[in-house]
């Protein structure tokens, strides 16, 4: 199975710039996006052979998620029950018959770290809603969780240090959601891969030399780590501040 994540920092601007030249080039079986930035409406894509499932934030512009699957699910849910979490549009939940797919964007620490304390709320509050789905059945989660786990994910760590994204508290939940029996696909296959990102700035020509963050996901339940068959970053594919990013798995 072939899955796909991608944030697209706003779908409609995104359409405008190689997305449905890549979606129909891959043929992913699941297709995530995170930050599509529209409300229900907005924008209709008509993807043939695919069932689609969105969560808008209710601010405009701002947040949201998305999932485009072949298969269709058993059950669908968005947002994890927790109502200042949900308003932004930051889960979806599809349930089949082998796994859980959870599409995720965590919330930015911003800057100064303004929000850094809700940000901790959010990642106890995410790991224990996994930990729940993950004693029913297997979970495949993906996403943009705005965090470089260990200093060989992003170009420049030492001068990162306290930037959102690269706090030690933010780091350190990352640390506990795999110790509490999840998997990051990528280092599972390449843990000492370096100058792979997922994530550049704007600014300094940042993607052109390729100073950039890993900070896009896929995580999978430690029980099905032995079936993942490959991750990739699509470091090539342009069309948003994010590459898109990917994970072939043996279960179905």
């Amino acid at each position: 199975m072939k899955l796909i994540s991608w944030n697209v920092n706003g779908i409609r601007a995104c359409l405008n710039k190689g997305f449905m030249d890549f979606f129909k080039e891959e043929q992913a079986d699941i297709f995530c996006i995170q930050e599509t930035k529209m409300q229900e409406g907005q924008v209709e894509i008509i993807l043939d052979g695919y069932y689609q499932y969105w969560n808008s934030a209710k601010k405009k512009g701002y947040s949201g998620t998305a999932i485009f699957t072949k298969k269709k699910p058993l059950n669908v849910t968005y947002g994890i029950g927790i109502e200042e979490h949900d308003k932004e549009g930051r889960v979806i939940t599809l349930e089949f018959e082998k796994f859980f797919m959870v599409d995720i964007y965590t919330p930015n620490s911003k800057r100064e770290l303004e929000r850094l304390e809700y940000r901790m709320q959010w990642e106890d509050e995410i790991r224990e809603y996994l930990n729940n789905l993950n004693k029913t059945k297997p979970v495949i989660m993906c996403g943009d969780l705005n965090v470089a786990h260990k200093e060989i994910d992003l170009k420049n760590p030492k001068t990162n240090r306290r930037n959102a994204g690269f706090t030690d508290e933010e780091r350190d939940k990352m640390t506990k959601l795999l110790d509490a029996g999840f998997t990051d696909s990528f280092r599972y296959l390449y843990p000492d891969k370096e100058n792979m990102y997922s994530w550049w700035s704007y600014m300094a020509k940042a993607r052109e030399k390729n100073v950039g963050w890993r900070i896009d996901y896929f995580i999978v339940s430690k029980k099905i780590e032995s079936k993942i068959r490959q991750a990739k970053i699509y470091t090539q594919i342009l069309g948003s501040d994010h590459c898109p990013v990917g994970l072939e798995i043996g279960i179905n």
